[in-house]
């Protein structure tokens, strides 16, 4: 199996030219993706493209990442309906180094037989000057053309384009020219979202120097709700743990529907057809189980954040099903607990002798009375910490709290309530 093989096979080709299976049978190429860095961290949909450059790599191609500080200066209007605010160049130059080193947890720099290639494309776009550019490169490009792009058209049919991110079509082109000059690049990958963008640079190429290049596109990735999975959008699952952190990225795999999680594999992990064939069984004849959805989220948190951590977001993940607590800290806590209602109870209520259980239970809703948290607790329907406790008289002083500062409550199998101490 070659890559344009593997790449089929996954349902990643959303559209490419003409000869480019034939090329990727027979050759070893070097191929690019642009990385835009409007923030400080990649998202989950900048998955498909990485994933796509590390395929390349598998199979001995050489891969190329181009970190786009140059034409993060003018915006992309691909996929936007609405001009990006422009971003100063310290914000781009801190941005960049977040995505470098994102980079650099996928790609292998240092193979001896085909090392992937980090390149800004700032180092040439901003040294361009505007007249040699508007002669040698915009000639090449007909307003006409660039109006019939699908990223163009639909900005004029709604709020307009400005001049600045209408250009943007030039200088991603000349980034493909610039690379197929200095690495033999010939081939172009990104979203589906970025084809008009390729096909202006597979022309200017055939313009200038009479060379083949290709291109080839992956399907955007979407919410449920079907709009784009990005940074700029609601529900942006980011790999930057400072932003979303390690459980909340294992539990968004985790949750993934089953009519979306054997694609879902076929796309972010490199599991082989076989595999992924028998837990797309699983799913049919065990769906309760959710091994494919365990399979996803551990494979992507383990490629993302590391065995580390990935085994930190099993233990807090455990702790919604009853898993112990254990050395869990505040922050954790508050991470996992985050959509349950919590209530403030004031530290004075625990000082002296502390606070009973059932005094606890019903100041934090779980019961309407004090006597049904006493009938709750009886029965054997009250959690401490996940640890049933069934005398209503048990004592909870601040030594039982989670750094002092909270406890948790659980009724039944699936109710909590978060206890933060107040100073108050």
């Amino acid at each position: 199996m070659n890559v344009f093989d593997e790449f089929k096979w996954r349902g990643l080709i959303y559209d490419c030219t003409e000869g480019i299976e034939k090329l990727l049978s027979e050759e070893k190429v070097a191929a690019y993706i642009g990385f835009d860095v409007s923030a400080h961290s990649l998202h989950a949909g900048n998955l498909i493209p990485i994933m796509g450059l590390v395929r390349i790599q598998q199979y001995g191609h050489t891969p190329i990442p181009v970190v786009g500080g140059g034409t993060s200066l003018i915006g992309d209007p691909s996929g936007k309906t609405t001009e990006r605010p422009l971003m100063s160049k310290e914000e781009i130059n801190y941005n960049k180094e977040g995505i470098r080193e994102q980079l650099s947890q996928f790609l292998d720099f240092n193979s001896k037989t085909n090392p992937a290639i980090m390149v800004d494309n700032a180092d040439w776009l901003t040294k361009i000057n505007l007249t040699d550019f508007l002669r040698d490169i915009g000639k090449h490009f007909t307003v006409n053309a660039m109006l019939a792009k699908e990223s163009v058209s639909s900005r004029l049919n709604a709020d307009g384009i400005s001049f600045t991110e209408f250009s943007y079509m030039l200088l991603q082109s000349y980034d493909f020219l610039n690379l197929y000059e200095k690495h033999n690049c010939v081939l172009q990958m990104g979203a589906s979202d970025q084809w008009g963008n390729i096909t202006a640079g597979i022309d200017l190429i055939r313009r200038m120097h009479g060379g083949k290049a290709h291109g080839l596109v992956f399907p955007l990735l979407t919410t449920t709700g079907g709009t784009k999975f990005g940074k700029s959008e609601a529900g942006a699952l980011y790999l930057d743990a400072n932003i979303t952190s390690p459980y909340r990225f294992y539990q968004h795999w985790i949750n993934t529907e089953d009519n979306d999680v054997i694609t879902y594999l076929k796309y972010f992990t490199l599991m082989i057809q076989e595999e992924i064939g028998e837990l797309e069984e699983a799913v049919k004849s065990e769906p309760e189980k959710r091994e494919a959805q365990r399979t996803l989220a551990r494979d992507v948190t383990r490629r993302v954040h590391g065995d580390t951590e990935l085994k930190k977001a099993e233990h807090a993940s455990s702790v919604l099903f009853g898993g112990e607590i254990g050395n869990l800290s505040l922050a954790d806590i508050r991470d996992i607990f985050a959509e349950a209602p919590s209530v403030s109870i004031s530290k004075a209520d625990f000082q002296a002798d502390g606070m009973t259980l059932t005094d606890l239970v019903a100041s934090a809703g779980l019961a309407k009375s004090k006597g049904e948290a006493r009938r709750l607790i009886e029965g054997g329907g009250i959690y401490l910490q996940n640890v049933r406790i069934t005398d209503p008289r048990h004592t909870v002083t601040l030594e039982d709290a989670i750094e002092g500062q909270a406890f948790i409550l659980r009724k039944g199998q699936r109710e909590y309530r978060l206890v933060l101490v107040s100073k108050g």
